[in-house]
């Protein structure tokens, strides 16, 4: 067994363990976006990021890509951590807000706007499509090309392949395929729709349909992180 400290308290991993695996077998709670316990760890998104070590010396790593080590010193949510995953989210919601799980991270690290430019992509480079249809599908159908900037998922030389078998598992995975609730679009990146929840469409409708209708019902228009409710001046 391998012995350290996880904000200060005692903990013990197996051999092998992660600092992630070792976080949440003592139930406590680290983001991640681009881990999957089925996958093989990758550490793209750095949401995971903890501080390892004590004062000038500790750094911040992955922790679903660091192994557990004896008498290492873990802190999960540090001033220092949780500044860094509020850039990460940022960076993130900036590349495709449309995704309702960055939508819901920003809400729960009171992340209220976006510095950077909005680029309304679909990916966020996770790479859990690439690696579900590896490892658990066995297809290898889709893989990163170039690099930087210009570096994408897609199929081989971008044509059709015959190596996919239509079978989903990367829509399943894919964070970013769950679109936000239907309604009113957001004067802005933040959505915060969220943080109201009492729908103003029951008087209307006897139905909260932002959450049972296909379209939005229109009857509200809530401004990002705040929970106020306004009328809707198009109806």
């Amino acid at each position: 067994m391998i012995s350290f400290r996880i904000n200060g308290l005692d903990v013990q991993a197996e051999e092998g363990w992660t600092i992630l695996e070792t976080a949440k077998f003592y139930g406590i709670d680290i983001p991640t976006l681009c881990h999957d316990d089925g996958l093989s760890p990758y550490g793209a998104c750095r949401l995971c990021i903890v501080e390892v070590g004590e004062g000038k010396n500790a750094k911040l790593t992955s922790s679903c890509t660091t192994p557990a080590q004896e008498g290492i010193r873990v802190r999960t949510h540090s001033r220092r951590v949780m500044n860094a995953r509020k850039m990460i989210i940022e960076l993130m919601v900036a590349r495709a807000s449309g995704s309702k799980t960055l939508q819901d991270l920003a809400v729960e690290y009171d992340v209220q706007s976006v510095r950077f430019k909005l680029k309304h992509d679909d990916c966020i480079l996770c790479g859990l499509c690439v690696r579900m249809c590896k490892e658990q599908m066995m297809a290898g159908a889709i893989d990163f090309v170039g690099r930087g900037k210009d570096r994408r998922i897609t199929t081989a030389f971008d044509e059709k392949s015959d190596d996919c078998r239509f079978c989903g598992g990367c829509m399943y995975i894919c964070p970013i395929c769950e679109l936000r609730c239907q309604g009113p679009d957001p004067p802005g990146a933040i959505c915060g729709s969220c943080l109201d929840m009492e729908p103003t469409c029951l008087d209307h409708y006897d139905d909260a349909q932002c959450f049972m209708a296909e379209e939005g019902c229109g009857t509200c228009v809530r401004e990002p992180m705040k929970g106020k409710v306004v009328e809707n001046k198009e109806e």
